[in-house]
């Protein structure tokens, strides 16, 4: 099959409109169903092309969470103290090339948010995940999904836990979302043509007022959008040639992409066509998860010369990521007796190289310099039983001298741990989610939300979980409610 051609045609090119609608959306995940909602109970009429047989996109493969805060429901009736400036902070210092409006609204309008989540049907129990774990198989819903408790966050910003899960045993909370949102799209009257890939804009007087599709590639014609266009196609993980051009990295088989099979970057295509610009197109999730157990975050992560270079008790794809820059990509997780377990295999998991009796043995099995590992344990062992950790800060309740043999080494590599991945990049868009062009300018009536849109989720190393359904459902409403009260195209 050949690969598709995204681009752009002048509408004096189009014989005949076969249909219209006040705003086209193109996409049902979280962020297209997010604008359907909004511009429809805005009062516009709005028609959703979808290119699987039905909605929901790479959320419905997830577990559920929104990274919201600042005094939630659920945070106050678990006892959770936290407030919009301590959000912000947090998440400005997260953010590679922080767009302060962005961020700041993103966090004042939290609460209003999750509201309108709830409001929609979406469901939350007022509970907490006490524990520390990458999959919680409860119900429970609030979590601590990112690095709020790490140096140097901790110290600037109150920390609070922000993950808030929708109400589903198990990991099927993100296809109950999508299920609920959906069917009040429906119920609102928005329109949903399923099985359709569009694959070009159509754009008059500089204004983009339509698109053409395929379904099953059978061209089914042009379709007009009186007010705007709205991108919601996803991720590009799918799309080896881009991923040559922006991130090689992933097209290394030490890692698993997680994409649906329409992740292909149509999205970022037809923006790029349209006159859009890409940003953070480097940027990724990259996870292999060395807990649970958590007794394993009292361990230490070492390179191959025998040095510690990340605080364990980050978050899971902080120290993913550190790792993936050590020397060949190499790391061990490092373990004595009493803080080793084995559990059954979970994703991301570390396979256990070997026990050793002794530090030196376990510095001679793993190839490391002769003296290093021995000299590193020594260090971490000494300050630990203080209660400090003065090279990388690690949090005090995770600390404890690795003192009791037999020691276990777990293999932290890329290509030996379980790394699983997805694209962050996406097109420049305005808080609105307009497109913006290379000069900042917007291009009148075109707009991107979701996976194939750039907002705060930027790098795996300052993300935490919940950031990317978070921001594509609210940044998603805005785009559908700014699209809404657009002037008609002519």
């Amino acid at each position: 099959m050949s690969k598709t051609q995204y681009g752009v045609i002048d509408a004096k090119q189009v014989a005949t409109w076969g249909d219209e609608a006040d705003v086209v959306i193109i996409g049902l995940g979280c962020a297209g169903v997010c604008a359907a909602i909004e511009a429809r109970e805005s009062g516009a009429e709005v028609l959703v092309f979808e290119r699987a047989s039905g909605g929901g996109g790479v959320t419905m493969m997830a577990a559920g969470h929104l990274y919201l805060g600042g005094g939630t429901r659920v945070q106050k009736a678990v006892g959770v103290n936290d407030t919009v400036e301590d959000m912000f902070t947090y998440l400005m210092m997260n953010t590679p090339e922080p767009d302060e409006k962005k961020i700041r609204e993103y966090c004042e309008q939290s609460v209003a948010h999750f509201n309108w989540l709830v409001e929609h049907g979406v469901p939350f129990n007022d509970t907490m995940y006490k524990g520390k774990h990458v999959l919680q198989m409860t119900d429970e819903c609030l979590i601590w999904s990112g690095n709020e408790e790490v140096w140097p966050f901790r110290d600037k910003a109150l920390p609070a836990p922000r993950g808030h899960k929708v109400a589903q045993v198990g990991e099927l909370g993100g296809a109950k979302m999508m299920e609920i949102l959906i069917a009040k799209a429906k119920a609102l009257g928005v329109r949903i043509v399923v099985d359709a890939h569009v694959h070009e804009l159509v754009r008059e007087n500089g204004r983009i007022v339509g698109v053409g599709y395929r379904v099953f590639g059978e061209e089914k014609g042009h379709v007009r959008a009186r007010k705007a266009v709205v991108l919601a196609a996803g991720q590009f993980t799918q799309n080896e040639e881009m991923l040559a051009k922006y991130l090689p990295e992933l097209l290394d088989p030490g890692y698993t992409r997680q994409y649906t099979p329409n992740d292909d970057g149509a999205g970022h295509q037809l923006g790029l066509a349209a006159g859009g610009v890409v940003k953070h197109m480097d940027g990724a999730l990259i996870s292999a998860a060395f807990y649970p157990p958590e007794s394993h975050i009292k361990g230490i992560l070492v390179n191959k010369l025998g040095k510690r270079y990340v605080a364990e008790d980050c978050y899971h794809s902080r120290s993913s990521i550190f790792t993936t820059k050590q020397p060949d990509r190499k790391g061990w997780l490092i373990l004595d007796e009493q803080t080793y377990a084995a559990e059954p295999q979970h994703y991301g998991a570390y396979p256990l190289v070997d026990a050793f009796d002794t530090v030196e043995e376990m510095e001679k099995g793993l190839g490391l310099p002769k003296g290093s590992l021995v000299e590193t344990m020594k260090k971490y062992n000494e300050n630990a039983a203080k209660g400090e950790d003065p090279e990388l800060h690690k949090g005090k309740k995770w600390l404890k001298p690795l003192t009791h043999p037999p020691y276990a080494a777990l293999d932290a590599s890329v290509g030996a741990a379980t790394y699983m991945c997805f694209t962050l990049g996406g097109l420049d868009v305005s808080i609105e989610g307009e497109v913006l062009d290379a000069k900042g300018k917007a291009i009148p009536g075109l707009y991107a939300i979701g996976g194939c849109a750039s907002n705060i989720a930027q790098d795996g190393s300052g993300y935490s979980s919940g950031t990317c359904i978070g921001e594509s459902t609210y940044f998603g409403r805005r785009a559908g409610r700014h699209a809404a009260r657009a002037a008609a195209g002519r």
